[in-house]
């Protein structure tokens, strides 16, 4: 049997992980590492590949091509012990609305063989870390979709697992409440170590992760922190709208010398020179312009640097029922 006991330097391994669904490839030899206690977000459009990943990683989908460890369990062989060390909670909701909170946190300690004395030093555990006492006896279905995240969360963590997995946790949020999820979030992470892997679009989500992995048709485009992705892209990023972005980049380059990347009817530059040359732009190009923009580097800037298109401007979604493709034997 796997020892789990010791602390391993990573969380999450993932080795040039490959998978299809018949004859879609959604993940192109992926390989990234989580560090231990660590809020690592897997950030991409609509058939990214993260979802897909997260599937994975949550031993939902059988692991055909490459490998991925947690906390040293490899999960194609030890499915049923990384489940012990995993809480998941779905973009979908898993409540019974007819129940009451406690009656929810009940049936999923009975999932895990909990009972008696220890499942309810279980539920007041958790109840306390997410303040929800003065709701365990409300009816799901009369609760706010900030509570309901909270009760989601609260099964979740009945087990105590190491690794917590959420597929797009803010979903159905409004703003307000959504800081206050990554709030509780946070002080999961540093009052339990608790290791939390997010998928998400959002890019405020995106900027709250220690690190981050950037997914676009399968493949990682770029990983590393918020600040880090930001800083590779130099001191300023132009973007120049035009009735014709193509002939407007190519007269750039004639004249500056300086890459441009076309994104829809933008023209997009990253130019430590960046205030500086704006006023000769405006001067040679006034014609052909018809917006400008002159920011610092942001996340969405990263990903469009690294895929030529927007985050909203992703793949259909990906499949979520459909049957992999298996590994032929050789």
């Amino acid at each position: 049997m796997t020892d789990t006991s010791s602390t391993p330097t990573t969380a999450i391994r993932v080795q040039h992980l490959s998978f299809a669904y018949r004859d879609q490839r959604v993940l192109d030899d992926v390989s990234l590492n989580v560090e231990p206690g660590a809020i690592f977000g897997l950030l991409g459009p609509n058939g990214s590949g993260k979802s897909t990943l997260f599937r994975l990683m949550a031993t939902i989908l059988p692991i055909v091509e490459g490998a991925i460890e947690v906390f040293g369990v490899d999960v194609a062989r030890r499915p049923d012990l990384v489940r012990r060390l995993i809480g998941v909670a779905f973009q979908s909701p898993s409540l019974d609305g007819k129940l009451t909170v406690r009656e929810n946190l009940l049936h999923q300690g009975h999932l895990y063989g909990f009972s008696g004395a220890d499942l309810k030093s279980r539920i007041d555990h958790v109840v306390g870390t997410l303040e929800l006492g003065d709701r365990l006896s409300q009816m799901v279905d009369e609760l706010s979709g900030g509570y309901r995240r909270r009760v989601e969360l609260a099964k979740c963590l009945l087990h105590r697992p190491r690794l917590l997995l959420l597929d797009e946790p803010s979903t159905g949020l409004d703003p307000a409440v959504r800081q206050d999820l990554w709030k509780t979030l946070e002080d999961l992470r540093r009052s339990a170590g608790t290791t939390i892997v997010v998928t998400t679009h959002l890019m405020d989500e995106a900027e709250s992760c220690d690190r981050l992995a950037l997914l676009d048709q399968g493949r990682l485009v770029a990983t590393g922190s918020p600040a880090d992705l930001r800083s590779s892209l130099g001191g300023r990023c132009l973007s120049l709208g035009s009735p014709d972005p193509a002939r407007l980049a190519r007269d750039i380059q004639d004249r500056f010398a300086i890459p441009t990347q076309l994104v829809g009817s933008t023209v997009r530059m990253e130019s430590d020179r960046g205030p500086e040359l704006l006023p000769e732009l405006l001067a040679t190009f006034d014609d052909q312009l018809t917006s400008v923009t002159l920011a610092r580097p942001t996340l969405e800037d990263v990903f469009v640097a690294r895929t030529g298109h927007r985050l909203d401007a992703g793949a259909a979604e990906e499949p979520s029922s459909a049957s992999p493709r298996r590994r032929r034997s050789s």
